[in-house]
């Protein structure tokens, strides 16, 4: 179970605002890191996405004290690090949404297994969002007995 994920991005309250409008929950400061922002839908599983500024990144702590937010001096804000969430909006809110932000939003199909829906924040940060149906077809895909199996083939 993955509780939170962060990502860096270069207006991190207005990407904060509309994750928060796309997964029907709410958006507030981030306090351990100034000018940060954390969305939560509101689930029963405490879900959450740290939104940084741009730049940031973490690094270890010293000897036994716990990561320390750093800044980097030239990053380009694209990312390998990406996230599936299943939502309970519509395809079509979840476009309306991407055409409102000018924000790339795309339905895919994952190797004939399950649609998901990129949603680009910022047209540099891709987050898969899951209708309820596409989540059924994830849920249906990755149950254990059917990784098992495509794992032994």
């Amino acid at each position: 179970m993955i509780h939170h994920i962060s990502i860096s991005v270069e207006n991190p309250q207005h990407v904060a605002q509309v994750l928060a409008e796309v997964l029907n929950g709410q958006s507030v400061p981030f306090f351990p890191h100034p000018g940060s922002y954390m969305v939560f839908p509101l689930d029963e599983y405490g879900t959450g996405i740290e939104v940084y500024p741009l730049k940031s990144y973490i690094k270890p702590g010293e000897g036994e004290n716990q990561c320390v937010f750093a800044e980097a001096s030239n990053v380009s804000g694209f990312t390998a690090t990406h996230a599936a969430i299943s939502v309970t909006s519509t395809q079509e809110k979840i476009e309306e949404i991407g055409r409102r932000e000018g924000w790339r939003t795309i339905r895919c199909n994952r190797d004939s297994f399950f649609d998901v829906i990129e949603f680009w924040l910022e047209n540099k940060v891709m987050i898969e969002l899951l209708t309820p149906e596409m989540a059924a077809q994830y849920i249906a895909v990755t149950r254990p007995e059917n990784l098992k199996e495509m794992f032994a083939a």
